[in-house]
């Protein structure tokens, strides 16, 4: 029984880390997709301030 335990517990700790290992994934996924929409914020700031600026110069 001593080596069935062992393997029983091998698995279980396999699959419990399979599941962590999920879990961070879905949690990175989530934070791509935050750190692209501030990406693409940026960029539209970025462009408002460009036009801003040539407006002033303009002035």
């Amino acid at each position: 029984m001593g080596v069935t335990d062992k393997i029983w517990g091998a698995l279980t700790s396999m699959i419990k880390l399979e599941d962590k290992v999920k879990s961070l994934s879905e949690g990175m996924k989530g934070q791509q997709v935050k750190i692209e929409n501030l990406t693409e914020r940026v960029i539209r700031l970025e462009t408002q301030l460009e036009m801003l600026m040539r407006e002033a110069r303009r002035l």
